[in-house]
């Protein structure tokens, strides 16, 4: 025995089958939006950016300079530089901009002491030598000369 169905009971059983499949395939496939949230355009290079990594360009904040006056720091990531813009007034009141400083950090990175208040980077590489000769001395006497919960100190005289 066969059961038919009236015919418009029938064109709405197919209606769901295919709004089901079709909200399945999108929930599988992600269709919300994931084309544009792939990556943001300035990481792609869709703004004129030519696909680096990193940060990048020039990037500007205020920050207190002294007790009452404040300024405009700027950063160039691609030159490596910083300077400051203080805002203070002229002669007739009104808002000035005078820059402060300006240096570039390129150089600054292969310094190994400079500045630094004690102990200064060679001192710690003189004490943790001194550990270390003073645990292998102490192990010596009991069979074991190695030390190996400690990483060997690098070459060179200072930080890296």
């Amino acid at each position: 025995m066969i059961a038919m169905s009236p015919p418009g009971r029938q064109t709405l059983g197919w209606v769901m089958v295919v709004v089901l499949a079709v909200i399945a395939t999108a929930l599988v496939m992600r269709w919300d939006d994931a084309r544009l949230m792939r990556t943001t355009w300035a990481q792609s290079g869709v703004l004129g950016g030519a696909g680096r990594t990193g940060a990048r360009g020039i990037y500007a904040f205020g920050g207190q300079l002294t007790s009452k006056s404040y300024g405009v720091f700027m950063v160039d990531v691609d030159t490596g530089t910083i300077w400051c813009y203080e805002m203070r007034r002229g002669t007739n009141n009104e808002l000035q901009m005078r820059l402060v400083a300006a240096r570039s950090w390129i150089f600054d990175r292969y310094l190994e002491e400079f500045n630094v208040a004690e102990p200064i980077p060679a001192a710690v590489r003189a004490m943790v030598q001194q550990q270390r000769s003073d645990r292998q001395d102490a192990g010596a006497g009991k069979g074991n000369a190695t030390v190996t919960d400690v990483p060997p100190l690098p070459e060179g005289g200072g930080s890296e």
